[in-house]
């Protein structure tokens, strides 16, 4: 779609990749095209799963632009960039559709903040992971503070985020940063494997279960389990379901038509 942002599409898989020599740095000229690339595979009718990747080898993404950082001249200006960056990063997060982050390489900052935001993260035992702003004498502004507590837990985010720590993939695998880790060379073709499983499922179920967890965050369980009863009673009068089940009793695979 754009010089720094490319996207492909198969079997229901849109791979967006980013592509920003030497790290993929998250420039305001990426997110805004990211943002745009992301948008119109949710747009798209043919489209069931996104895969977010970096290009090149060494990094998928390795932080914002700190160049554009350091031209910030005042406290207002600073919070209006950061506010831009999460709206974008909590619309990937928002997507009716599953994102997966392919995590090939250098995962750092803003480019974590990015891969939080994803539905699940398949990472290279290359890939390495964290917030390291305070080392630069910045903090996360990109949702940091309150995605990593919510995936690993408040005392490791605390840790890693003040230390400005980066840790291995097997690390981050042991402690629910990411759900899978593979070599470098299957870190693209076990996305992909993931997102075909999850693409064979009934469109409107996905955007459904989605909901429910997306939600959840902000619910306590009485009004979660509500909101979860409701989608059920929604989702029980889709085609799809009457498929699923009546291929379930007849011992075959189900033909599901998003509707």
């Amino acid at each position: 779609m754009g010089s720094l942002v490319n996207v492909t599409t198969e079997d229901k898989i849109a791979l967006i990749t980013i592509d920003h020599p030497k790290v993929n740095a998250l420039s305001q000229a990426v997110m805004s095209e990211l943002d745009t690339t992301v948008q119109a595979a949710i747009r798209d009718e043919q489209v069931q799963v996104i895969i977010i990747t970096g290009g090149g080898s060494f990094a998928f993404i390795a932080g914002a632009d700190v160049g554009e950082i350091a031209q910030l001249t005042d406290g207002a200006q600073a919070a209006a960039m950061a506010a831009e960056g999460q709206a974008i990063i909590n619309r990937i997060e928002q997507s009716p559709k599953p994102v997966i982050a392919a995590i090939n390489g250098v995962c750092l900052g803003g480019g974590n903040e990015l891969a939080m935001a994803c539905h699940l993260r398949i990472a290279s035992d290359r890939a390495r992971f964290g917030q390291p702003e305070l080392n630069l004498g910045i903090i996360p502004g990109f949702g940091g503070t309150q995605r990593l507590p919510r995936l690993v837990g408040k005392a490791k985010a605390i840790e890693l985020i003040l230390t400005g720590d980066v840790i291995s993939a097997q690390e981050a695998l042991r402690i629910g940063l990411v759900n899978a880790v593979v070599p470098p060379e299957a870190v693209l073709k076990t996305a992909k494997d993931v997102a075909r499983k999850i693409a064979a499922k009934g469109g409107v179920a996905l955007r459904l279960a989605l909901q429910a967890m997306q939600q959840s965050a902000t619910l306590d369980m009485p009004h979660g389990l509500a909101l979860e009863a409701k989608l059920f009673g929604e989702v029980a009068q889709t085609e799809d379901m009457r498929e699923g089940l009546r291929a379930f009793l007849e011992k075959r695979q189900p033909t599901f038509r998003d509707r």
